[in-house]
């Protein structure tokens, strides 16, 4: 299995650019003609919120334009960026999402189980999940044992260091690590919102966030830094499924690279 995992698309309606010059839409687009070069094609794509900007229905028509050329099943997270109530009316033909509460989701119908959790908080830059959800999620993850899981969510369940990005983290991630480490089958916790490529050990487990496909955040540890962004190389990530059953994730970087070249003696 390879999935593609896209995260911080921030969409704004066609004709517009965010900060009056960066175009999400393009670059999102970039981001799917890049998938479709994928040799082989990914089994099925998730994004890990922040697809639009402002949560608008006329953000999100426009997304579902930008998405339809993906053959394969997208499945999407809300992030702190999207609007619950648009965001489920946008993708109110994807059956695995939950008709009404929050939109926590399991998919098992591929070789690696997926599951989606749902840690926004309306009106609000950070996340958390509460206990429904933690109890939810330990009683869905032990239904599978023994099955190779991805859990995904919108805020990382660590501190990047970053320290204004920090601020608006993850408030429980403590108990969530604590459900986690009693699941060793989960091979991956997936996340967005820091506009970076970040991993740690967590829980028993690896935990990585994905880089935007548009702007990312500056690499400024200083606490007094009032936080911006920066236009680095674009990108989003890839896990496959290997031999032995476990998973390895790559950073795939969008753009014109010279290549692919022959390797060749001396």
């Amino acid at each position: 299995m390879l999935l593609v995992q896209l995260s911080d698309l921030h969409v704004i309606a066609p004709g517009r650019q965010l900060s009056g010059f960066v175009d999400t839409g393009r670059l999102f687009a970039n981001a799917v003609s890049a998938i479709l070069g994928l040799q082989p094609r990914p089994d099925a794509v998730l994004i890990t919120g922040d697809l639009v900007d402002a949560g608008g229905a006329d953000e999100y028509a426009h997304l579902r334009t930008l998405l339809a050329p993906l053959p394969m099943p997208v499945y999407v997270l809300p992030g702190n960026h999207d609007e619950v109530g648009a965001f489920r009316d946008a993708f109110a033909d994807h059956g695995y999402l939950p008709a009404s509460g929050p939109l926590h989701w399991v998919v098992d119908t591929h070789p690696v189980r997926l599951i989606g959790l749902d840690s926004t908080i309306a009106g609000e830059g950070g996340g958390c999940l509460d206990e429904h959800c933690l109890a939810w999620l330990d009683q869905t993850l032990g239904t599978e044992p023994k099955r190779c899981t991805i859990v995904a969510l919108h805020h990382p369940p660590f501190a990047s260091g970053i320290v204004h990005m920090d601020r608006i983290g993850l408030s429980n991630s403590v108990a969530f690590e604590a459900v986690i480490r009693r699941h060793p089958q989960v091979e991956r916790v997936l996340s967005g919102h820091v506009h970076r490529s970040i991993q740690r050990r967590f829980g028993g487990t690896i935990a990585l966030s994905c880089p935007s496909t548009a702007h990312q955040i500056e690499f400024n540890l200083h606490d007094t830094h009032r936080g911006g962004f920066i236009m680095e190389t674009p990108g989003f990530q890839a896990h496959t499924l290997t031999a032995d059953g476990s998973l390895a994730s790559h950073v795939i970087p969008v753009g014109t690279f010279s290549g692919p070249h022959r390797f060749h003696s001396n």
